[in-house]
């Protein structure tokens, strides 16, 4: 790990850097991310069959699906926040943990009630994706980080379309418990290579967990999806089904209401809404929606009996590897992302993708005749969905902060979910309202599965529409340094530091030009050389802390939402103590609000210069 001058661990950022990951992070991570894939595929191959595995009734069987669902919506986003907080790996390794238990539950049970358990343990691995795309961000070169995230990204589907002939195969020779020994089995591998390969960074997001926060977000969580998931069941116009959706929409509304005056909230509301996020995020439902369709036509289609007319009449198996291609080849579009976001951005690439995937599901209005076509479809939208799900994760990490990244992909993921839920709950409407009777069993129709592809590709579009807003990709505005001197000895090469309150450094606050504070601004360390020696979030009052490598001159920058970002220079003599420097921003639209001149970089006033003695804080 490398250190600064006070003996302070350091994080490390996307930008130079004095070292690489192991070679093993990247292959590591999206094993991890197969082995949550294939804990949420395992039991796709006995759905049908579990109430007779349970000896329950079918509506209460279908809660064993629905607990995974609900736990890894929750669990998402709050274990992408503790990995800003708390370190991302050490909750990497405990969500895996979590499964291992949940599955070891489930493998020795049939008793519904504790099987339920079991799942919703299971269900809190699923916040493994984000928190390896943001050990990614943090270990990763620039240039390596394209692919990797694309094959993280892509994981999921690889290891669904490899789960679901592997289980289908176990389910017919073997006592289906042996599907959740091995998820345990798979998820303790992953956690041991996790330990060997990948090591833990220093970054950290200022404050506290926000407890009140995941509480609130949690109970609004569960009054949507189960009304979503369970309507079906209930009655899209029952009371339970309603009021849950009532329910859901007051606590969702309060929940944010207190987030915004959170001063350490468990999700930025205000970054949320940034519209490359809130953009990013919205097309993140549609691309859900897209991917669960197919999941869900492909399987049935090829199961159906021949004598229905259209069905395939193929075996369990058969019908798995003839979907298989659609995960694998989300693996495969990986180095096609990297190359052509590198070339034209993730804009370029997530609207790609979406092209591609309305191709496939256009293709599959006439293409349901045969085994080979259904291929054909699995691979058209395997490969468009790869390329979207691989942008995903690159726009939202160009947008937040980097201590942030663990919380904002959490949210990213779970709007992703709750794609694949929706998706889930009308496409099974549609084909239960337009099943037919082949003797004497209501069975799905040809038109409730084009029905079902002519809702995905009209996801599909309205991804399209919204992708279309996006910010087109341009050159990150860096502050320059705007004094400094040639004899100065050169600093360090230097990464991202943790605030350390009271080290030697910089310490301030960030204000409007009405002296109000801004909240949550980003501020940033610049060393003489343009390189980033450092980085803080400010807290809720404005203030920030920062450690500087050794003595010198550098430029400290400040930004914000709605602001204009400002630099200045400023010096650390190196003596141990803060130097105490308040930041100005100018809003948007106001005077002087373009991009900072050497005059502007001087409004900001600085509390004590950098040879006072004693340092007094400004910050109260």
């Amino acid at each position: 790990m490398p250190e600064t001058t006070n003996g302070q661990h350091t994080g490390e950022l996307p930008g130079p850097r004095t070292r690489g990951a192991g070679g093993g992070v990247v292959p590591v991570l999206a094993f991890a991310g197969i082995t949550v894939a294939v804990m949420q595929t395992l039991l796709v191959p006995v759905i049908k069959d579990l109430p007779t595995l349970l000896r329950t009734d079918p509506s209460d069987a279908t809660w064993v699906m629905t607990a995974t669902l609900l736990a890894g919506a929750v669990a998402t986003p709050i274990m992408g926040r503790l990995g800003d907080l708390h370190g991302k790996r050490k909750m990497l390794l405990a969500s895996l943990a979590v499964m291992v238990a949940g599955s070891l539950i489930c493998g020795f049970t049939d008793d519904l009630v504790i099987m339920i358990v079991g799942r919703a343990l299971q269900g809190f691995a699923m916040g493994a994706i984000p928190l390896g795309i943001g050990i990614m961000r943090d270990e990763l070169p620039p240039e390596r980080m394209g692919s990797a995230m694309a094959l993280m990204s892509s994981s999921i589907g690889v290891g669904g379309g490899l789960a679901l002939p592997a289980a289908a195969l176990v389910a017919q020779h073997f006592d289906w418990h042996t599907l959740f020994f091995g998820a345990a089995g798979l998820g303790v591998l992953s956690m041991a290579l996790t330990v060997l390969a990948v090591p833990e960074t220093s970054l950290r997001a200022p404050g506290r967990f926000d407890l009140a926060g995941a509480l609130g977000l949690s109970i609004g969580l569960v009054c949507l999806l189960l009304p979503v998931t369970k309507g079906s069941d209930w009655g899209w116009t029952s009371p339970t089904t309603l009021g849950l959706a009532a329910a859901a929409l007051l606590i969702l509304v309060l929940w944010g209401l207190f987030e915004l005056r959170s001063p350490a909230p468990l999700v930025d509301l205000r970054t949320t809404v940034r519209r490359e996020v809130l953009l990013t995020n919205l097309a993140s439902i549609m691309v859900g929606v897209a991917f669960y369709a197919v999941s869900l036509v492909l399987p049935q289609l090829l199961q159906l009996p021949t004598a229905t007319g259209y069905g395939l009449g193929q075996s369990m198996v058969v019908a798995g590897l003839c979907v298989a291609p659609l995960g694998l080849t989300m693996m495969l579009v990986a180095p096609l992302y990297a190359r052509l976001s590198a070339r034209r951005g993730p804009k370029v690439s997530l609207m790609a993708g979406m092209l591609v995937i309305a191709v496939g599901y256009g293709a599959g209005l006439g293409l349901m005749s045969s085994a080979w076509q259904t291929v054909v479809i699995a691979v058209l939208i395997g490969a468009g969905i790869g390329l979207a799900y691989s942008s995903l994760p690159a726009l939202i990490i160009g947008a937040v902060d980097p201590s942030e990244t663990g919380a904002a992909n959490g949210l990213n993921a779970l709007m992703r979910s709750i794609g694949t839920s929706v998706s889930s709950a009308v496409i099974g409407m549609v084909l239960a309202n337009t099943s037919v009777r082949t003797g004497g069993v209501p069975v799905p129709s040809m038109e409730g599965f084009r029905i079902s592809f002519l809702i995905a590709m009209g996801a599909v579009a309205g991804g399209l529409v919204l992708a279309a807003f996006l910010p087109s990709r341009r050159e990150a505005v860096r502050p320059t340094l705007l004094a400094s001197s040639e004899d100065e000895a050169p600093a360090p090469v230097p990464s991202a530091s943790r605030p350390v309150a009271g080290s030697g450094g910089f310490r301030g606050r960030v204000l409007a030009e009405g002296g109000t504070p801004v909240a949550r601004a980003n501020v940033t360390l610049i060393d003489r050389h343009g390189r980033q020696a450092g980085l803080a979030v400010a807290d809720g009052e404005g203030r920030y802390a920062l450690s500087a490598p050794s003595a010198g001159t550098y430029v400290l920058a400040g930004s914000a939402t709605g602001y204009a970002p400002r630099a200045r220079s400023v010096t650390y003599p190196g003596d141990g103590l803060p130097v105490d420097t308040d930041l100005v921003l100018t809003a948007w639209g106001a005077r002087g609000s373009g991009l900072p001149t050497p005059r502007d970089s001087a409004l900001a006033p600085s509390s004590a210069s950098a040879s006072d003695p004693k340092p007094h804080d400004t910050a109260r």
